[in-house]
């Protein structure tokens, strides 16, 4: 009797020691949800129709000139949109570890964004030019808008670019569009409320 009173035991053993794992598997908390991208449909109007790219992982491999380098790569993500009327778009998503870290880094995102002209012109001295800033959007913990308006004058060229940075907890975003042409013919109002609609359906 003793004899199987210790297998019952050792069985009821390795059962609850088989068991165990699977029941805090199923009570660990879900993965959360990526953040979600805009659509083509929700970028500013254009005198032609929006083509969205897909969503990839990493940091873009050029362009974003005031931003560069600044957000961690293996934490972020970014889409690209283009037209028929070279006029193009992107938004490059970053999840930090913490919400004081995400604070931190829209921080120092808003930073080179109103230091970017004065960057640009280091560069290029040549280069002649405004930058803007538009005003906070009100939208989760809210979005910040600049503009950098660029020329050069010994080959004729301008250049408008919108730019924004908003941010949900832990998820920061960027919003860069830019065409030829000057800060009177870009769709200010309609970036403001693109990038409304970029911070509030990130999550």
């Amino acid at each position: 009797m003793n004899k199987i009173r210790s297998a019952v035991m050792t069985a009821t053993a390795v059962c609850m020691t088989i068991v165990a794992p699977g029941t805090a598997s199923a009570a660990a908390p879900a993965a959360p949800a990526p953040p979600r991208f805009l659509s083509a449909s929700e970028l500013p109007a254009s005198l032609t129709p929006w083509t969205a790219g897909p969503v990839r992982q990493g940091l873009p491999g050029s362009g974003s000139v005031c931003t560069a380098g600044i957000a961690p790569a293996a934490t972020t993500s970014h889409r690209d949109f283009w037209t028929e009327l070279d006029t193009g778009a992107r938004q490059t998503t970053t999840v930090a570890a913490t919400t004081a870290q995400a604070t931190a880094l829209a921080a120092e995102i808003r930073g080179a964004l109103e230091s970017c002209l004065d960057r640009l012109k280091e560069q290029d001295p040549g280069l002649e030019g405004e930058a803007f800033y538009h005003g906070r959007v009100d939208v989760e913990e809210g979005a910040h808008i600049y503009s950098v308006d660029t020329s050069r004058p010994d080959v004729g060229s301008t250049d408008i670019g919108l730019h924004s940075v908003g941010r949900d907890g832990r998820t920061v975003t960027v919003l860069e569009w830019g065409q030829l042409g000057d800060l009177d013919g870009a769709p200010l109002e309609g970036f403001r409320t693109t990038t409304g609609t970029a911070v509030a359906k990130l999550h």
